[in-house]
């Protein structure tokens, strides 16, 4: 019985095709690792506080912001540096002259007394920046009791 030996060269007649499942595959799981890879390099801007908590609070996206965080002893913070309230205005005002749109959020410790607050955000409207938001966090559904 003869053997037939073919060409293992396609038939001048076949048209090359490219085989598209195996592209979508890595497309889609290269999506996925992108994805989780950047959820990992969230950089927060603002100083580690006690937010207080409000019953009508709204998460906002927060892209190109100022954070300004003010801690129990009415330090003020500027993007996690500590800084005077000279500084504070200088560098404020400078990021206003590069962004007319300048938003600023204030995060407030719970502790904090209610007149550093106010003076942080004294301080930022007295460069012009209309902008100012107060960051606070959803109530909790198991709110602690109230401190006497």
């Amino acid at each position: 019985m003869p053997v037939k030996l073919g060409s293992k060269l396609p038939p001048e007649n076949a048209e090359a095709r490219i085989e598209i499942i195996p592209l979508i595959d890595i497309m889609f799981f290269l999506l996925a690792a992108f994805m989780l890879v950047s959820l990992s390099m969230v950089n927060l801007k603002s100083v580690k506080v006690n937010l207080p908590t409000a019953a009508t609070a709204t998460p906002d996206v927060k892209n190109d912001f100022i954070s300004l965080s003010v801690d129990r002893a009415g330090m003020i913070y500027f993007d996690k540096k500590p800084v005077g309230a000279n500084e504070l205005v200088r560098l404020l005002a400078a990021w206003q002259k590069t962004n007319a749109n300048t938003r600023v959020f204030i995060s407030g410790d719970a502790d904090a007394r209610h007149g550093d607050v106010i003076r942080a955000l004294d301080l930022v409207r007295s460069t012009g920046i209309q902008k100012v938001a107060f960051e606070i966090r959803e109530t909790p559904a198991n709110p602690p009791p109230p401190r006497p």
